[in-house]
């Protein structure tokens, strides 16, 4: 099992304003709430593997429509941003993963359920696979907390089974509502949080502000902002691209991209899907081929990775995400696993110094691409509803070096 390596949580709660690029409304209620870098072992020892099956596994849920989770699946590691969510009244607070590629929100993972004042059973199961986990149990609609925003009659899951979650509560599900069908019985879909928070007036554009602190930077955290973004966070303008029209990738965050490493392309255009609970950023087996033997990495059997040389790092190019016609750097620092974590991802020669490359095969029958946090650690990203768009845009960290 790996080390349990639980980050700094700091939470802080302020008002933030939209951006000048796109006008909202000044009546418009945009709250940013905190969030904290986590590492969870979950009883594997290799990264690639487990955002390898949630990629296959997201990629089958959305060509099948069958988003629940009948399947026992092998726990792997879960490592991601948590933020810290009230529910009930008396309200009780529950630390759950930030996932994009999800719709559902459930508990009951690490801490059980309290059912208090607000709390309604719906006698409705419910159950979803993430590929690197799973769950199932009940439905509740409870009233939920997020800073100075209430969502009233909020669907959660109350898992009675979980697979693959250790070190947090459950799953905060900010993906699209689609991503829900199936998942509780006698409902076809059910209303997200970012569905209720615009149906019930809390905000007035159905926006989510994503930004996340590198998890080598001494104090890692981020920020979600519901109904809007923070601008003060950004260093340049927001690139919007519309979701993509691919299937089955336009079920989720989907986006086209192509990737081109110093001069080389080793990605055509291809369609694939941002997500928040993805560790790394996985390509087409074409693509790392490619990757691979332009960078001069070896494979390491035990982490999985691709691993290189102090020299070959000295001669690292940077990689370039064309997204919505504008080009999204990721420098040699960007293109490393955290040299400081090395014991996270497996390995066990005790040297810190052995330098890992954070990109990896994402396998067949799958989406061209799955940018990770490992990507959105070095940019502002947007998940636009409204408009049916994802934004990005560069921050302080986008050329930090700290890896």
């Amino acid at each position: 099992m790996l080390p349990l390596t639980s980050l700094k949580t700091v939470l802080s709660f302020l008002l933030v304003v939209g951006s000048p690029v796109f006008s909202i409304p000044l009546n418009t209620h945009t709250t940013a709430v905190s969030l904290a870098a986590k590492f969870k072992a979950a009883g594997a020892t290799n990264i690639v593997a487990g955002d390898r099956a949630r990629a296959q596994a997201l990629h089958h849920a959305a060509k099948t429509g069958k988003y629940h989770a009948n399947a026992s699946i092998t726990n792997v590691v879960v490592i991601g941003y948590t933020i810290q969510v009230g529910i009930g009244n008396p309200m009780k607070h529950y630390g759950l993963l930030v996932d994009s590629a999800s719709g559902n929100t459930w508990i009951g993972a690490d801490q059980e359920y309290t059912i208090t004042s607000t709390s309604t059973g719906t006698g409705d199961a419910v159950a979803v696979s993430y590929g690197s986990g799973n769950f199932s149990g009940q439905e509740y609609l409870d009233t939920i907390t997020l800073s100075s925003l209430s969502i009233s009659n909020q669907s959660i899951g109350v898992a009675n089974e979980y697979q693959g979650f250790r070190g947090v509560d459950g799953v905060l599900g900010i993906g699209p509502m689609s991503l829900t069908k199936g998942t509780v019985s006698n409902a076809d879909t059910v209303p997200t949080i970012m569905d209720n928070l615009f149906s019930q007036n809390s905000i007035n554009s159905e926006i989510l502000g994503v930004y996340f602190v590198p998890v080598s930077e001494e104090d890692p955290t981020g920020t979600l902002t519901f109904g809007g973004w923070n601008n003060s966070l950004m260093t340049s303008d927001i690139t919007y691209t519309p979701i993509t029209s691919a299937s089955p990738a336009c079920n989720y965050w989907g986006i086209d991209q192509s990737i081109t490493y110093g001069d080389s392309t080793i990605l055509s255009s291809a369609a694939g899907i941002v997500d928040t609970a993805t560790v790394l950023i996985l390509i087409a087996t074409d693509a790392f081929d490619a990757y691979k033997n332009v960078t001069g990495a070896t494979l390491d059997e035990t982490t999985g990775l691709l691993k290189i040389t102090s020299d070959q790092y000295s001669n690292l190019k940077p990689l370039i995400f064309t997204i919505g016609g504008t080009a999204f750097t990721l420098t040699p620092n960007a293109q490393i696993w955290p040299r400081s974590m090395n014991s996270v991802i497996g390995d066990t020669s005790g040297n810190s110094d052995d330098i890992y490359l954070i990109v990896a095969d994402i396998g067949n029958d799958t989406f061209g691409f799955v940018n990770g946090y490992t990507f959105l650690e070095r940019f502002y990203s947007i998940f636009d509803t409204t408009n049916k768009r994802v934004g990005f845009a560069t921050t302080a960290y986008t050329e930090s070096t700290s890896n």
